[in-house]
C-alpha cells in the first residue's frame, strides 16, 4: 500500500525532551509530513480541530464513525468512486497505523530505544500529519546513557530489544485491531498480517529516506524472522533481476491492502498476487524514472 499522505503542520514550539526526542526530530527532518509532539506528564492532550484520541478510536464509538467518514470522503476525492465499507475501514486503519508504528520503530532503528505507548497516551491529527504522545516507559540496552533515567527497562541484548519492539507494537495496535476488525471484515491472522506489513513498510520507507535501506532490510529480517506471534510470516524481502541485470529489491506483503478494489489496473508492486514479470517491469520503470 502507498505511504499515507500527511500534510506538514506547524512545528511544535516547545517539544518535551525525552529519550526518544532526538529520533523523532530526525524522522521529521527526512519526512516533514509527520510531526510528533511529546506531552509533559501534566499536559493535556490536544482536543478539537481534527484531533482524535486513539483510545476513543479503539472503542469504535462516535469518533470512530467520524474517522471513517473522513476516509470515505477522501477516497471519493482521490479516486472518483466510492469504496466498500470494509475497504474504507482498511484504508483508515492504515492511514493511522503506518505513522503510529514509527513512534516505536524509529527510536529502535536509530538509537536502540523502544518506547511504550498504550492507546490512552496517543492522539492523532490526520489532516496535519501530527501525533501527540505522552512518553512513559521505554526499553534500552546496557551502556545506553538513558538507562539511568526514570521509566527505563534495561534488557540484556539485541534480541531482547527486538522482543520489546514486537511487544510494544502489539500493545498499541491490538486494541485498534479489535475496534476496526469487524468493520474491515477481518479477524485474527488477517489483522496481524496487516500489522506485520505496517512494521516492515514504515521503517523500510523511512530508512530509504535516511540512506540506510540495506541496514533496514537486515534489521527487519531479524525483527520478524517468522514464528513471532501474533505477527504473520517474515519481513519477506527478496531481490529480482531487472532487464539489464540490475538488482531490484522487493518484498511480498503478508496482507492485501485492498487498493485493487479501486484501481484494479494499478496493483501494488509488493502484492503477493503480482507475478514477478510484472514486478520487474514496474520496478525497472520506477528505477529509471
Amino acid at each position: 500500500m502507498s505511504v499515507p499522505t500527511l500534510e506538514p503542520g506547524a512545528r511544535h514550539t516547545a517539544p518535551r525532551h525525552s529519550p526518544v526526542t532526538g529520533a523523532y526530530a530526525r524522522l521529521t527532518e527526512v519526512y516533514p509530513g509527520l510531526r510528533i509532539q511529546e506531552l509533559a506528564e501534566d499536559e493535556q492532550a490536544p482536543r478539537g480541530d481534527g484531533w482524535v484520541s486513539v483510545a476513543r478510536l479503539a472503542e469504535a464509538g462516535p469518533e470512530f464513525e467520524e474517522f471513517l467518514a473522513w476516509d470515505e470522503a477522501q477516497v471519493l476525492k482521490d479516486y472518483g468512486r466510492r469504496a466498500r465499507p470494509d475497504v474504507v475501514a482498511s484504508f483508515a486503519l492504515h492511514r493511522y497505523a503506518w505513522p503510529a508504528v514509527l513512534l516505536i520503530t524509529v527510536p529502535w532503528f536509530l538509537h536502540r530505544r523502544v518506547p511504550r505507548y498504550p492507546v490512552e497516551h496517543v492522539s492523532f491529527q490526520r489532516a496535519l500529519g501530527k501525533l501527540a504522545v505522552r512518553p512513559t516507559a521505554f526499553a534500552c540496552l546496557p551502556g545506553d546513557p538513558a538507562a539511568a533515567l526514570p521509566g527505563a527497562t534495561v534488557v540484556p541484548d539485541e534480541e531482547a530489544l527486538r522482543a520489546e519492539v514486537r511487544a510494544a507494537v502489539a500493545e498499541h495496535l491490538g486494541p485498534l485491531l479489535d475496534g476496526f476488525g469487524p468493520r474491515m471484515r477481518r479477524r485474527g491472522r488477517a489483522l496481524w498480517a496487516m500489522a506485520t506489513d505496517e512494521i516492515v513498510e514504515g521503517i523500510w520507507y523511512v530508512a530509504h529516506l535516511l540512506g540506510e535501506e540495506e541496514r533496514a532490510t537486515a534489521e527487519l529480517e531479524r525483527l520478524l524472522p517468522g514464528a513471532t506471534k501474533p505477527y504473520v510470516g517474515t519481513a519477506a524481502f527478496r531481490e529480482l533481476t531487472g532487464p539489464n541485470g540490475e538488482k531490484l529489491p522487493t518484498r511480498d506483503r503478508a496482507s492485501c491492502c485492498m487498493f485493487y478494489t479501486l484501481r484494479p489496473e494499478e496493483t501494488c508492486v509488493t502484492c503477493p498476487r503480482m507475478c514477478d514479470a510484472d514486478r520487474v517491469a514496474k520496478l525497472a520503470a520506477e528505477a529509471a524514472a
